[in-house]
């Protein structure tokens, strides 16, 4: 692990840490069932509460169009920075699928993202991997996105109300700018 995991994951941290130079891990620790969270993960209607929208045939290479609208996750959205549209779409598929304990999809020009739900007591421990990130640049966006989003679960399966997307995601991306090493 690089520098970035002065926290031990097994302590939960809500950062996310390199597993390697281009692996970036996160956890969250929700309230279960396991069957609810899996179900934020692959109903649409549901996702789209936290991350983006888009049907999913639960078919390993069945294809997945996500369909971010950050500006609807939060009330208030905050203030978008410069350069982010209104709307992002971007096509994925399917690589592998254990219900309700694995999902993987493939992710734009990197390595994919999985997600794995393991059971622990009455509440669901997420573990979010994605791998091979092309570039530092890319992987602030991606440490500080996944962060925020994770956070607007975690909040929704709580039932509380989560903090304004763009405002977090700005912050964010400042902490992880300073814990991500050159």
């Amino acid at each position: 692990m690089s520098d970035l995991a002065t926290t031990d994951l097994a302590e939960r941290s809500p950062y996310g840490v390199l597993t390697d130079p281009a692996t970036l891990t996160i956890q969250r620790l929700l309230p279960g069932p396991i069957e609810r969270i899996w179900d934020y993960l692959t109903k649409s209607d549901l996702r789209r509460q936290w991350l983006a929208a888009g049907e999913m045939e639960l078919k390993v290479g069945a294809p997945v169009e996500f369909v971010w609208r950050n500006h609807e996750l939060t009330n208030p959205p905050g203030e978008r920075p410069p350069g982010f549209s209104e709307e992002h779409r971007m096509e994925s598929r399917i690589t592998e699928l254990d219900p309700p304990h694995r999902l993987a999809i493939t992710w734009g020009s990197t390595g994919g993202v999985s997600f794995e739900l393991e059971r622990k007591g009455s509440e669901v421990l997420l573990t979010l991997v994605h791998r091979r990130v092309p570039d530092r640049a890319t992987l602030l966006n991606v440490s500080s996105g996944w962060h925020a989003h994770l956070d607007i679960l975690a909040a929704r399966a709580a039932g509380i109300e989560p903090r304004p997307f763009w405002e977090t995601w700005s912050r964010l991306k400042e902490d992880y700018t300073r814990r991500i090493p050159e």
